[in-house]
């Protein structure tokens, strides 16, 4: 596996991973490393016996209830390939899990990339395909757990105090008392699963068609410990995953990967100024924060009378000046105003569960009798209220505290929807909604949507993404499996041409999405002042950017009428420090009014450069 030689017994575990170049064994002693465990009927099982055929390039892993695994398996000069190709057993296969393989490296853990460093050497492991995710199945919602109390030196905080936590959730590559672990599964979608998630105790996992566990696969590699990242785009090209560049290289090498931006909601009759201004900062990247009149069909709004016409425009006339166009989105957020919500509703808006009109109701009443009132009863993150019936969407106050179950208080023909009669045993689910009074998507309407936003891209030749909002997919019930869906089929979609340099950053990331976006950009101005606003969140991402192998930014920090040129040399002193880009909000307004502009984007332009 790349310059890692290992080793598997006789009963399918991992028993040897070894430097080749210096021999040195990196396997954790005493501690299990299952090549590739099953579960059935609600237990995980290790293998018990392994045998290969080397020639063939297949393996063979028997378990205690006499199930059986086929793997095929290819070396290639960066990696090894590991394929789950099928599965004998009674009883139905639930999820597969790759590991965990138990390493003796504790010095930088990469718990999102899937890779453990230490100063001469690291070990990976890379999912092949979407449905494979980085992690455990420590949730039935697929949505990794966060860690705490764990110390080591990568993971110190900037002013030398050892961090008590993992940053953000732990999936991949995991710290471990010994060391740590590598690890990755893939679950069977083939039913409907009622679990935990989104906030509510009771939600349907709907059934998804993925083939799956068979056909589960990853990568495990081993090199010098600064040849990690170059045998990452390695595994990319020889394994087909996305492998998006910026100026002629690879994102996540590349210098302008971190390049800073300017955040200034621009129109059709007012984008020549924002493109000088752009230009005059000595930046490359323009951004819209707010170009579309609804999430979902993502309709460009009034500043753009031409619609995709009047943007395509501006594009490229800023493309003329050397500056890319890109647009903010919050991923598979629906509004209300939406196509896809009004006046019909579509059946693929996200559900949380459903029950049964227990009588007819008329077209006027106000309070909707349910056959049970377990999924409407949730109010945690039911933020809107909404249930579907028919064509008809009806917002309720509560349900009833005894039986008959009622939705009491009900708003009918809600959202400009039709009010209508509906005959006792109709369907009426919840929809599931977000905090922003927005609606969310399943699987099938968020690759829509996704495809809608690619469209978008191709039409008009924008350059830049923020998926903000793309955990609002595990309303999908698969958790990141959801958000890689959304973000793989927007990338999936694009053209050669809109490929070939894009940057896409988002509020957070995951293991496959590593290999869609650029970077990761969060860091809101919007609380305090400039220089207080999430100061130490910003600084805490800058270490687990760091041993994740992502480029580094600092976030959004917004300009006002009253920033001081001290106020901005500050923020682009620790741009420089960290070499982390940054985004800049400010308005036409606030740089009319602050006396000190030019001086500041000149100040921008220098330190940038």
């Amino acid at each position: 596996a790349g310059t890692l030689q290992l080793a598997v017994d006789g009963t399918g575990h991992i028993v040897r991973l070894v430097d080749e170049a210096t021999g040195t064994d990196y396997v954790a002693r005493d501690v299990a490393s299952p090549l590739l465990s099953i579960q059935t009927d609600g237990t995980l099982h290790a293998p018990v016996s392994f045998r290969a055929d080397l020639e063939a390039h297949l393996g063979w892993l028997d378990y205690p209830n006499g199930e059986r695994a086929q793997l095929g398996f290819w070396e290639y000069g960066s990696h090894l390939h590991l394929i789950l190709q099928g599965v004998d057993s009674d009883a139905p296969v639930e999820l597969v899990v790759w590991g965990p393989y138990a390493t003796s490296i504790s010095r930088t853990i990469g718990e999102t990339v899937g890779v453990v460093r230490d100063s001469a050497f690291a070990i990976g492991i890379q999912a092949l395909n979407p449905k494979t995710l980085g992690g455990l199945p420590w949730r039935d919602n697929d949505f990794p757990p966060q860690v705490d109390l764990f110390e080591s030196g990568d993971y110190s905080d900037l002013d030398g105090e050892k961090s008590r936590y993992v940053l953000y959730r732990v999936e991949a590559a995991k710290p471990e008392d010994f060391g740590s672990t590598l690890q990755a599964y893939t679950r069977n979608r083939s039913t409907d699963r009622v679990i935990e998630n989104w906030g509510k105790e009771r939600y349907v996992a709907p059934a998804f068609d993925d083939g799956g566990v068979v056909g589960s696969k990853i990568a495990l590699f081993g090199s010098p410990s600064d040849r990690a990242l170059g045998t990452l785009g390695a595994i990319e090209v020889a394994e087909g995953l996305p492998h998006p560049m910026i100026d002629g290289e690879w994102g996540k090498t590349a210098r302008s990967a971190i390049a800073a931006y300017l955040i200034l909601d621009f129109s059709e009759d007012d984008a020549d100024q924002a493109i000088e201004w752009t230009r005059r900062a000595g930046l490359r990247y323009l951004y819209h924060s707010e170009p579309f009149e609804n999430w979902g069909h993502f309709d460009l709004n009034d500043r753009f009378p031409s619609g995709r016409d009047g943007l395509r425009g501006v594009v490229e006339r800023a493309e003329a000046q050397g500056i890319h166009v890109g647009v903010h989105t919050l991923s598979n957020f629906i509004t209300t105003n939406d196509p896809y919500v009004t006046p019909v509703p579509d059946a693929r808006l996200a559900r949380v569960g459903s029950s049964r009109l227990a009588a007819d109701i008329d077209a006027r009443q106000t309070e909707i009798r349910v056959a049970s009132p377990g999924f409407f009863a949730q109010y945690d993150n039911n933020n809107l209220r909404t249930v579907v019936v028919g064509e008809e969407l009806i917002q309720y106050r509560a349900v009833s505290e005894a039986e008959p179950w009622r939705l009491l208080d009900a708003t009918r023909g809600a959202f400009d929807t039709r009010p209508a009669p509906h005959a006792a045993g109709d369907e009426v689910a919840l929809l599931a909604d977000h905090g922003y009074n927005v609606f969310l998507s399943n699987a099938e309407l968020g690759i829509e949507m996704a495809e809608t936003l690619a469209d978008l891209f191709n039409e008009t030749g924008l350059r830049q993404i923020s998926f903000d909002g793309v955990e609002g997919n595990q309303s999908t019930g698969m958790g990141n499996y959801g958000e890689i869906l959304f973000t793989s089929a927007w990338y999936e979609r694009l053209s050669p041409d809109i490929r070939s340099h894009y940057i896409a950053d988002a509020s957070r990331t995951t293991h496959y999405f590593w290999h869609i976006y650029t970077r990761m950009n969060w860091g809101e101005p919007w609380y305090a002042g400039f220089r207080e606003s999430q100061t130490e969140y910003r600084l805490k991402n800058q270490p687990y950017f760091k041993r994740n192998l992502m480029p580094a930014m600092l976030g959004w920090f917004r300009m006002t009428p009253e920033i001081s040129i001290e106020d901005v040399e500050w923020m682009l002193a620790r741009s420089a420090a960290f070499d982390a880009g940054y985004a800049l909000v400010t308005s036409y307004e606030a740089l009319e009014g602050n006396g000190f502009a030019d001086r500041i984007l000149d100040a921008i332009g220098a330190w940038e450069k």
